[in-house]
């Protein structure tokens, strides 16, 4: 009877890979709170990284402060504050899963651990479906603590419904963690792709409005901006916290951004599929 149950456990399958992905879960979340400096990073970087944007808004607004009128006009926005913590939201949130999730495989790497849970019989995406858990949760205490620490000192109030800021976010997570299992797959072949992040991170600052509507940029720059799920996940945000927009006003951003998550979702498939293949005739694996 024993040796039978054995069998069935060791037998490829559905339950055996979401085994998997939740032995991953569970080692990367132990991970997380064994270190409490990651932890209070959540707090910290939520109010450093928009204060410098904001603190320019004020110093660019003019004595008597009539340059931020004119930046209410110019976007629609009811206060400042709360446009510029929409989009340097989604600017981190992207920054973090690309140094996450995408250098995950390239840590295992690096701790030794990765040629030995390559050569067991799991299913191998399960690693970075396993580290995307943890960061995801993560992630979403970081935008309440966002969304708590402007609250408290300086007043930001959302008009909109937090269900539609959560759907927002919900539907943007295809595209957001597929560009990053693409950059796993690629890091683990190239070793080292922080130029690649940096040019991710530099085109979501300039051409996606983090801190502007992109209605200031030129006519091409526009035309790349569209080809940007971030722009639509923006924008959406803002709609939804600031403007109280409902689901039908949100479909414009809602769209595009599903289909950039299929795309991306498909691309960091196919992409950590190619790199296994070519890591079995290289042996790219066991390479410092």
């Amino acid at each position: 009877m024993e040796a039978t149950v054995s069998r069935s456990l060791g037998k490829p399958g559905l339950a055996s890979d979401l085994r998997a992905v939740w032995a991953v879960v569970r080692r990367e979340w132990t991970i997380f709170v064994r270190y409490p400096s990651w932890i209070i990073a959540l707090f910290i970087w939520p109010l450093i990284f928009p204060m410098m944007y904001i603190l320019t808004a004020r110093a660019l607004s003019g004595p008597d402060g009539s340059g931020l009128q004119v930046f209410l006009q110019t976007t629609g926005a009811t206060e400042y504050i709360g446009y510029i913590i929409a989009g340097t939201t989604v600017w981190m949130w992207q920054n973090i899963v690309l140094w996450d999730v995408g250098f995950a495989l390239r840590q295992e790497q690096m701790r030794g651990t990765l040629e030995s849970n390559w050569l067991s019989p799991t299913w191998r995406f399960s690693y970075l479906l396993g580290h995307t858990g943890p960061q995801l949760v993560s992630m979403f205490m970081f935008v309440a603590i966002t969304a708590l620490e402007f609250g408290l000192l300086f007043g930001v109030r959302l008009n909109g419904s937090p269900w539609m800021i959560a759907l927002m976010m919900l539907a943007a997570i295809p595209a957001i963690y597929g560009l990053g299992f693409a950059f796993a797959s690629l890091v683990i072949t190239m070793k080292e792709a922080n130029a690649f992040v940096f040019l991710v991170r530099g085109l979501v600052m300039i051409f996606c409005g983090i801190t502007f509507p992109i209605s200031l940029l030129p006519g091409w720059m526009q035309g790349v901006a569209k080809f940007l799920p971030q722009t639509y996940l923006i924008h959406g945000i803002r709609a939804a916290a600031f403007t109280n927009a409902s689901i039908p006003e949100l479909l414009p951003d809602l769209i595009p951004i599903l289909l950039f998550g299929a795309f991306w979702l498909a691309f960091g498939y196919l992409a950590f599929v190619w790199m296994e293949r070519r890591a079995r005739t290289t042996g790219a694996i066991g390479q410092y």
